[in-house]
């Protein structure tokens, strides 16, 4: 038994990382940060997506320099025309990046109420129901827009660094009628085969049984695809000799 467990950690294409592959591996910088704070969450704007921009005063300087110049001639002018479109278009730019700074932070802020009692504890069956329209709804913006946020950007959080999409299960129900997300019933899932005998591991349908039992009633297909989507193989697949 102590032989088959240390071949199952075995890498079984040992050659794989002398094969020449030119895959890059791409560091995840998080677009947010959050951490505890005497017991209170702390939200952060990575500086990757809060960049100081300003405009040059020497523009600024230029402009007005030639603004009060009594005699202009034609190159000044043209000059006066496209330091003035250049400015203008820069300010444009700026305030841009200020709407999009701000639309990221007003989404993650309330995902990251919404979600409390997970960034405060760490514990995935905390996590609640939570879907698009929700989020959008609560901050009076588009689904599509919190949808953007969701599907590209990273947190940094007390418990490791998590894709915002990650965040978001549709719900079901529990036996006293409230509502639980699919990623809590998951980490249930992955906690009793965890814990099973592997000698005789559990069926789906015994797992839904075991999960009848705790108060979630899950069919027996549901539970295979949550198993299949852990990464999980069948019951006869997990058994050990």
């Amino acid at each position: 038994k102590d032989a088959i467990l240390e071949i199952e950690k075995l890498n079984p294409k040992p050659g794989g990382s002398y094969s020449g592959s030119n895959k890059i591996v791409e560091q995840i910088i998080p677009d947010f940060t959050i951490r505890i704070i005497d017991g209170v969450l702390d939200l952060t704007l990575n500086s990757r997506n809060a960049p100081e921009l300003h405009i040059s005063q020497e523009y600024n300087d230029m402009l007005r320099s030639y603004a009060d110049s009594k005699e202009k001639s034609k190159s000044q002018k043209d000059a006066v025309l496209f330091i003035k479109q250049k400015l203008d278009a820069a300010k444009w730019f700026i305030e841009a990046i200020r709407q999009r700074q701000q639309t990221l932070f007003i989404t993650m802020n309330a995902i990251m109420h919404h979600q409390e009692e997970y960034f405060l504890t760490g514990d995935e069956r905390k996590l609640k129901p939570m879907i698009l329209k929700d989020i959008a709804d609560k901050i009076g913006m588009d689904v599509s827009t919190v949808s953007r946020v969701a599907n590209s950007k990273y947190v940094d959080t007390p418990y490791g660094t998590k894709l915002i999409k990650d965040f978001f299960s549709e719900s079901l129900k529990n036996e006293q009628g409230e509502d639980v997300s699919t990623r809590e019933i998951k980490k249930i899932l992955e906690t009793v085969i965890g814990e099973e005998n592997k000698r005789k591991p559990l069926t789906d349908d015994k797992l839904a049984l075991i999960l009848k039992e705790k108060g979630y009633l899950i069919a027996r297909r549901t539970i295979a695809k949550y198993r299949e989507q852990l990464g999980i193989p069948v019951a006869r697949l997990r058994k050990e000799i």
